[in-house]
């Protein structure tokens, strides 16, 4: 029987959450790039090219399965937003705001929501603008979905825009101080998720 492996890693910046470029015209940076994966390992979720943190991945299917469908666990971000949010924003977040999601509208579910202060991350490679443009100001947000670019389409929902969208955890894994690119190796991702 083979053995499954599962891996935590820091996606950074620029990287799609995939390991084959399906788009034959454009040279994207894949997650292969960042350690020798062994055959068949699969991202669980995604990040999108933009965003970076926690990413968990695995030769496993059915733990794939669990914590993207069926387990509903908790996934932590912390995010910078264009402009100063207010407590009015915060809770329309709580509440749920209406996206698009493939055409339709979708009320998103409750979730829990929190101004921050601003985290202590690297400068990101790709400079986000500066104070003259305004204040920014970051939020925590923990959902258990996790729909196409959700948090984003969220944020925009009530006014504020996402500048920097960062993954910090995903049940009980943390992305704590493993720097971008960082990747390790766990024995078990299904006791380290509940």
């Amino acid at each position: 029987m083979t053995k499954h492996r599962h891996f935590i890693i820091h996606k950074p910046f620029g990287f799609l959450s995939q390991f084959i470029n399906n788009q034959t015209k454009r040279k994207k940076k894949m997650l292969g790039e960042l350690h020798d994966f062994p055959e068949g390992t699969m991202a669980i979720g995604r990040l999108d090219v933009k965003s970076e943190g926690l990413l968990l991945l695995t030769t496993d299917g059915k733990v794939s399965d669990f914590i993207t469908t069926r387990g509903k666990v908790e996934k932590e971000y912390y995010v910078q937003l264009d402009g100063a949010i207010t407590m009015n924003e915060i809770e329309q977040l709580r509440n749920g705001v209406k996206i698009g999601i493939k055409g339709e509208k979708y009320l998103t579910k409750p979730c829990k929501v929190t101004i921050i202060d601003t985290p202590n991350f690297p400068d990101r490679i790709m400079k986000i603008r500066d104070d003259r443009h305004g204040p920014t100001s970051w939020i925590s947000i923990t959902l258990q979905e996790g729909k196409y670019r959700q948090v984003r389409k969220m944020t925009s929902a009530v006014g504020f825009p996402t500048l920097r969208l960062v993954r910090v955890r995903i049940g009980n894994v943390l992305l704590n101080n493993l720097e971008s690119g960082g990747v390790v190796e766990v024995e078990d991702l299904m006791e380290s998720v509940k």
